[in-house]
């Protein structure tokens, strides 16, 4: 298979030096190799990575987009050595599937479909293929930013911080960086995501590609940077702290564009919630108090605390104090301050002309549960 084959695109090169010849080569074998063993089974070749950013180094190796209409062209695939340049190469091989599920873009590690240069095509139709999922991709990355386009940033923060905590928990040096380097790896997504954008060049232009990003904590590469100088578990953890929290900012301030906004609280919003907080928790925090049950007592405040979140996400209601209130030394103080929390959530009630349903005794309850309106 030669370079002016009707199906194998030029390189626009007029003289080829030692690495492209390399390349050039190392396409035409796998082209051998299909049509003696798979014959029809790759659809396309591409080229992406340094050799079409221009990033070679006399390391480089070539990397490479085979796409493959069906699972006999997997045999294609291999991983080798060249001791001549000292350079390691990896031929992986890329089925329509696998495109498919890039062009849906929920990671930024989308430039083997959006950049590769095409070098070989064995029908018309595949081109046409790649540049409708190529379409489908530009397509989603110039629509405005939206709260769906919020939440896939959000997930891969939330693999980042799923990565943290793996670190926070870990004693050794190589098991902290192995954790540390999963927070890198997500948190670098999540930015990518929350821009809208995607990695065109390598991990050696990764800091250049984030401090063109807008929407970042501004000192985000010099945070990244202080994790991977860090020489100390520590350090290192005190490292990964400093950048999940601003990257934690950094989201929390973008979020708020796709929070809805709070509104004043309606009787039927609130009808039934103090009495809900009251049934649930105020006698488990009194037989907390009696038994000096911590436990209990910190287990029922948080239940209490998460009711009035979820509360207050959507009503402007007013402020939570809940936890503010647990004392470990004196749970009869700590029950005391749930009690006043109640007090101030009744306020609302009344604010909103409603009173806790209360009764005398269970009688009383019954005639008034059972009369009708």
């Amino acid at each position: 298979m030669h370079i002016d084959e009707p199906n194998l695109f030029s390189w626009e090169v007029v003289c080829l030096n030692a690495e492209e010849i390399r390349n050039q080569k190392i396409i035409n074998a796998v082209l051998e190799k299909e049509k003696a063993l798979c014959p029809g089974a790759v659809a396309l070749i591409g080229i992406y990575g340094s050799f079409l950013t221009g990033d070679v180094h006399p390391l480089s190796d070539l990397d490479l987009l085979i796409l493959i209409n069906d699972s006999r062209g997997w045999q294609l695939g291999t991983a080798f050595i060249l001791d001549d340049l000292g350079v390691g190469h990896d031929i992986y091989c890329t089925d329509w599937e696998s495109l498919r599920r890039d062009a849906e873009y929920q990671d930024p590690n989308i430039a083997k479909l959006m950049d590769s240069r095409i070098v070989y095509s064995a029908d018309e139709k595949y081109l046409s293929k790649l540049e409708a999922l190529r379409e489908q991709v530009r397509q989603q990355l110039a629509a405005p930013f939206c709260e769906k386009d919020c939440l896939k940033a959000e997930n891969a923060l939330k693999e980042a911080l799923l990565c943290y905590a793996s670190a926070m928990t870990s004693e050794t040096l190589q098991d902290v960086r192995r954790h540390a380097g999963g927070v890198l790896y997500h948190a670098e997504n999540a930015v990518a995501m929350l821009n809208k954008t995607y990695f065109r060049r390598g991990v050696r232009r990764r800091y250049e590609e984030l401090a063109a990003m807008k929407k970042r904590p501004e000192n985000l590469c010099e945070l990244i940077d202080d994790v991977v100088t860090a020489g100390a578990v520590t350090a290192l953890k005190e490292c990964l702290t400093r950048l999940v929290r601003a990257l934690t900012a950094c989201f929390d301030q973008e979020k708020q564009a796709f929070m809805p906004a709070k509104k004043l609280p309606e009787a039927e919003t609130l009808k039934g919630t103090y009495e809900e907080m009251y049934s649930n928790w105020h006698g488990k925090m009194q037989i907390a108090a009696q038994t000096n049950d911590r436990h209990l007592a910190f287990m029922s405040l948080c239940s209490l605390n998460e009711m009035i979140c979820d509360i207050r996400s959507e009503n402007d209601i007013g402020p939570n104090d809940v936890l503010s209130v647990y004392d470990p030394g004196d749970l009869s103080k700590t029950a005391e301050g749930f009690d006043s929390v109640l007090k101030s959530y009744l306020r609302e009630y009344r604010r909103l002309g409603l009173e806790a349903k209360t009764y005398p005794d269970t009688d009383a309850f019954i005639d008034a549960y059972l009369k009708r309106d």
